[in-house]
């Protein structure tokens, strides 16, 4: 048998006949049930497999236990797929333990009734079953997707059996970039689970994983950080790729050459990825990917009978259940007599949170004129301004529209010197006069970026929007950049100076020059001029306030006395906060703690 390790074996199966998974998934390179045998002392067999490959499993497993007999069978997940031979295992090896937590044991009961008797141990949260060298110890992942899920992992191989989790379309060796089919297995399958998903990795990230082995696809054992990261990507509802995705449904033609015409002109105008769907002839659940994958999506669309055409219909249905959200939204609706497929897009969209819904829509009467031509491309100009405002040669350096987006707010200051970048967190920044134009900058004197400022005499402040997650203000807040760089796998730009600019979360950006310095005693103001300035997208600008209410994680104070810190939620335990204490994680000072009420 396949071995992962010395002591684990693969004894799945693979379904190569099948055409759709779940009764809606095409999955034209079949699919894997997946099982696993961990030897030892004693013996555990990871799940079980479909009803129509009970034979090959049996054999699989006898050939693996090679003439002894399983001490466990563990059931991780009840889905029919996984759990269809418990009753055959049992009958085969009457003497094994059928490991599972309160909710397996009740569906067991309800899949297969009375019918026959076996041994159980019911886990819990954070058990360990000790099989020898091998000690597997239980983490709970309600939701995903079913309520009695819960993930494995064997500290002794570094190995996490996933469950339905990291799971992908397709036999293991099938073609293919693993992150395709994967990422339409997970919207498929456990995209309306985002927030369960994000409970389990925070549990996994206390682990020390080498490998993943699935219940279906390929086992993960190189570059396990890619696949976590994806998840972490996925189950966040964050834009994968920068890119727009047009969704059309088309009776004569006419809406489909809109959406066309859109792509064509949305490619001139610098958008480095445009796919283009025809939802009635396309795969749905490639679509649902499709519309994750990137943080634009157009609907084209004809009214029909009042209301969306019906693929266009089912096309929003299913983003809806799978909560889709921070992205914006393009809408063409084409109408002979009557255009109601915008208002209906919308109110189907409504329940949807952080959906942007893009201000230049389009209605063709019948076809394409020049009227609705025009709309067309003013939609393009719009959804491309972010890539034309980055491109060096097309974009306006000199928009001092970018001043609207100073508030009470938090940005990104970015500097450099002799090849180095650095980039910290700041909320000191004001236009001080207009006439010239002035920014005023505060940087504490603590800090490497002051160093650099002072010595170079410029930097870029990076207007922060309100989509920026809370992983910006780690990076560039938490830690000093004379000992990380805070670039480390981001695809920088440079604006005309040099200089750093965000290539993503920011709304503008302004490069400025010290043309005067105001020693502030802890800090030192900068006065600067502008020396180009950019307006990337119209997304609100990060304040101090969005970010204490919607970013920072709320710290777990309850039944806790002590200090929390107002800057990163860091807990002091203790009646008193020594006056001179500095926070071990953003390295804010007393003054921003606050005691625990």
């Amino acid at each position: 048998m396949p071995k992962i390790t010395d002591d684990i074996l693969y004894i799945g199966v693979n379904d190569c006949a099948i055409d759709l998974f779940e009764g809606q998934y095409k999955v034209p390179d079949g699919i894997s049930y997946n099982s696993y045998l961990i030897k030892d002392k004693k013996i555990a067999v990871m799940d079980t497999v479909d009803k129509n490959f009970s034979h090959e499993w049996l054999d699989n497993l006898e050939k693996a236990l090679g003439g002894r007999e399983p001490d466990y069978l563990v059931i991780q997940h009840m889905e029919p797929d996984h759990s269809a031979n418990i009753e055959n295992f049992i009958r085969r090896y009457p003497s094994a333990t059928v490991v599972g937590n309160a909710k397996t044991f009740i569906m067991i009961s309800q899949f297969f009734g009375d019918k026959f008797r076996f041994s159980k141990l019911e886990v819990k949260e954070g058990d360990v079953l000790d099989l020898g060298k091998h000690k597997l110890t239980f983490v709970f992942a309600p939701m995903v997707h079913w309520p009695e899920v819960m993930v494995t992992f064997d500290g002794e191989s570094g190995t996490l059996f996933s469950a339905d989790g990291f799971g992908k379309f397709g036999i293991p060796g099938a073609d293919g970039e693993w992150e395709d089919e994967a990422r339409r297995y997970y919207f498929g399958i456990v995209g309306k689970y985002g927030v369960q998903v994000q409970n389990l990795l925070k549990k996994a990230a206390k682990l020390d994983i080498k490998r993943i082995c699935p219940l279906h696809g390929p086992v993960l054992d190189e570059n396990v950080g890619k696949y976590v990261r994806l998840y972490d990507v996925w189950s966040s509802y964050t834009p994968e790729r920068d890119g727009i995705f047009v969704a059309y449904t088309s009776v004569y033609g006419h809406t489909r050459d809109a959406a066309l015409s859109l792509a064509d002109k949305l490619r001139a105008e610098g958008c480095p990825h445009v796919e283009v769907r025809d939802l009635a002839r396309s795969d749905m659940s490639e679509c649902i990917s499709l519309a994750f994958l990137y943080p634009k999506l157009v609907l084209a669309t004809t009214t029909y009978n009042g209301e969306v055409f019906p693929f266009m219909r089912t096309f929003i249905e299913e983003l809806v259940e799978r909560g889709y959200k921070n992205r914006t939204v393009a809408l063409i609706e084409n109408g002979t007599w009557a255009p109601m497929a915008m208002k209906v897009m919308k109110d189907m969209l409504a329940p949807l949170k952080n959906i942007t819904i893009a201000e230049n829509c389009v209605t063709i009467r019948s076809a394409l004129s020049p009227e609705s031509s025009a709309a067309v491309d003013a939609l393009a100009a719009e959804l491309c301004r972010d890539y034309i405002a980055r491109d060096d040669s097309r974009a306006n350096k000199n928009d001092l529209k970018a001043l609207f987006n100073i508030g009470y707010g938090l940005y990104v200051l970015t500097s450099g010197d002799e090849g180095k970048d650095n980039g910290m967190i700041i909320n000191a920044v004001t236009q001080v006069t207009n006439t010239p134009n002035r920014i005023a900058v505060v940087i504490n004197k603590s800090n490497y970026s002051y160093h650099l400022v002072k010595k170079t005499g410029k930097m870029n402040i990076n207007c922060l929007s309100e989509d920026a997650p809370f992983e910006v203000f780690e990076r560039y807040g938490f830690v000093s950049g004379r000992n990380k760089d805070k670039f480390e796998g981001v695809d920088v730009l440079r604006s005309d100076n040099g200089l750093i600019y965000l290539p993503a979360y920011i709304n503008s950006f302004m490069s400025l020059e010290v043309v005067d310095q105001i020693d502030l005693g802890t800090h030192g103001m900068f006065i600067c001029s502008i020396t180009e300035a950019r307006v990337i997208n119209d997304r609100p600008t990060m304040t101090y306030t969005f970010y204490q209410e919607n970013v920072k994680p709320k710290p777990k104070t309850e039944g806790v006395k002590g200090w929390v810190c107002k800057v990163c939620g860091y807990i002091y335990e203790g009646e008193e906060l020594p006056p001179d204490f500095i926070c071990p994680l953003c390295k804010h000072g007393a003054s921003d703690f606050e005691r625990i009420s």
